[in-house]
C-alpha cells in the first residue's frame, strides 16, 4: 500500500495543482470581465474636455492594475479606433500558475504549467458633450 501511495502521490499533486489553477483562472476571468467593462464605461464613454483615447486607456489600465495586483497576475489594455467614431478597448489578463498560492511555479513533478491568458473586447462610442463632428 505504501508503494502504491508513493506512485500515486505525485499524480494526485499534479491533478490538484492543475485543478486549483484552473478554478483560480476561471474565477479571475469572471472578475476581470466585470471590472474591465465597468472601468471602460466609467473612464472612456464620456471623457473630459481634451482627454484623448490614450488617457482613457491609461485610466482603465490603472483601475485594473489596482484591482488585479497579485504577483501572479498581469493586466494590459490596448485601444484602437474603429469605424463610425467608435473605440475598441481590449483588455488582457495573464495569469501565471501558482502552487496553491505559495508562489509562481513553471512545472510540478516534470509537468509544465504554462501561463494562461484571457482577452476581452469592449467597443464604445466616445460621447463628447458640446463637440460637433
Amino acid at each position: 500500500m505504501v508503494v502504491e501511495l508513493a506512485a500515486a502521490f505525485p499524480v494526485l499533486i499534479v491533478v490538484a495543482v492543475v485543478a486549483v489553477n484552473a478554478l483560480l483562472f476561471f474565477s479571475e476571468c469572471g472578475a476581470f470581465d466585470n471590472a474591465f467593462r465597468d472601468a471602460v464605461r466609467v473612464h472612456a464613454t464620456s471623457p473630459s474636455y481634451g482627454q484623448g483615447i490614450e488617457q482613457s486607456r491609461a485610466q482603465v489600465g490603472s483601475v485594473l492594475s489596482e484591482s488585479f495586483d497579485e504577483p501572479f497576475e498581469r493586466v494590459s489594455v490596448a485601444v484602437r479606433g474603429t469605424e463610425g467614431g467608435h473605440v475598441e478597448f481590449e483588455g488582457t489578463l495573464e495569469l501565471s500558475p501558482t502552487l496553491f498560492g505559495l508562489g509562481l511555479k513553471r512545472e510540478v513533478f516534470g509537468v509544465s504549467l504554462p501561463p494562461l491568458s484571457h482577452r476581452t473586447v469592449f467597443v464604445v462610442d466616445r460621447y463628447k458633450p458640446g463637440v460637433l463632428a
